[in-house]
């Protein structure tokens, strides 16, 4: 009988060990912008997923994507982001801009709340303005 229980006890310690330490949530969508224009080869799209809780405090960053554009509009993104970061009753949004050679083009004027606390999250679809 005690080697059958400690054999379940050895399995089960092993089976916690190797439990993910984060838990890996995501958010999908697509950038677009109305203006008939095609976009330089050295434009980057950035999208940053966070939290615009405190009015008193700099938004905390959970997840960022930045990288050259190959595509014409919609872009599409996928954020991951570690799910343990994400507080009850905090407001979560999703910007973007477009940058070419470190100039800002086109940015996201409007707020595009997110609700994390979802399994199945609608994707988000980020309208883009020129800069001025």
């Amino acid at each position: 009988m005690k080697p059958v229980f400690l054999t379940l006890i050895a399995t089960l310690l092993a089976a916690c060990a190797h439990a993910p330490n984060n838990v890996q949530g995501s958010l999908d969508g697509e950038v677009f912008y109305l203006q008939r224009i095609a976009l330089p080869p050295t434009a980057t799209l950035t999208v940053s997923l966070q939290d615009v809780s405190r009015a008193d405090a700099p938004a905390q960053t959970l997840a960022k994507q930045s990288g050259p554009i190959k595509n014409q509009v919609p872009l599409p993104f996928h954020l991951t982001y570690d799910q343990k970061q994400v507080q009850q009753g905090h407001t979560y949004a999703v910007s973007a801009r477009i940058e070419v050679d470190g100039k800002l083009l086109m940015i996201s004027t409007e707020r595009y709340n997110v609700d994390l606390t979802l399994e199945e999250k609608p994707p988000v679809r980020i309208r883009l303005n020129p800069a001025r």
